[in-house]
């Protein structure tokens, strides 16, 4: 059977119906992309921490 050009598949998309396969599919292209996390926010150890702390519990307060 051949392609219907229905153009699921040249999406950018993790999975896609395939109307020739009459199932999903899973790219492997987008599957296997690491993702690196980013800590963001504030913590302890930074210097400011306190500083905003107590500026943003002074704001629920209020």
């Amino acid at each position: 059977m051949e392609c219907l050009n229905c153009g699921n598949c040249k999406t950018d998309s993790t999975a896609y119906y395939c109307l020739m396969k009459n199932d999903f599919v899973l790219n492997e292209e987008t599957t296997s992309r690491v993702v690196e996390k980013s800590r963001t926010g504030w913590k302890k150890g930074h210097p400011s921490y306190e500083v905003n702390r107590r500026k943003s519990r002074k704001n629920v307060e209020v």
